[in-house]
């Protein structure tokens, strides 16, 4: 297997613990981003940290966006005593198709498989203006538009 292989391998398997860890049923692009941003020594996870994304930042924007998500339809989180999420043991949760999507998106984004980097798959969860990436990343301040030109530029910059 080719590095970018074993890169997306871990995407994936992170991905997939970060939403076990939510008590989703599958992986979704945000659960990608997660992984991503604890990811550490690519071009992609330094374009995060730089815009001060690291882990704990996009799980604080990704909770703003679930609070936020229910309070649109009149639900409250501080009114309830929401019950943790529950964490499923066995199998993997599977691939969403937000995730997918994320993964056609990078891989697009490169001239071809071999030209594939970390940072692709970053631009390619980034590259969507529906669902709950690009609602995080507003609530949180953060300019997608911005985040991607400042991916583009890295990878014509840097290697992996």
């Amino acid at each position: 297997m080719s590095a970018i292989d074993h890169y997306m391998n871990d995407i994936i398997l992170r991905g997939g613990a970060e939403a076990q860890e939510d008590g989703s049923a599958a992986t979704e692009a945000h659960h990608l981003l997660l992984a991503i941003a604890a990811n550490e020594g690519t071009a992609a996870h330094r374009v995060l940290t730089a815009a001060d994304l690291g882990r704990q930042a996009i799980r604080a924007a990704l909770e703003r966006e679930f609070e936020h998500s229910l309070n649109a339809v009149g639900v409250s989180v501080a009114s309830y005593d929401l019950p943790e999420s529950s964490r499923a043991a066995g199998q993997p949760p599977r691939l969403g198709a937000s995730a997918y999507l994320a993964f056609e998106r990078g891989i697009a984004a490169a001239a071809g498989k071999k030209d594939l980097r970390p940072a692709h798959l970053l631009l390619g969860v980034l590259d969507t203006q529906i669902g709950t990436v690009p609602r995080a990343l507003a609530l949180a301040g953060v300019d997608r538009v911005d985040l991607m030109a400042r991916v583009r530029r890295t990878l014509a910059h840097e290697s992996w």
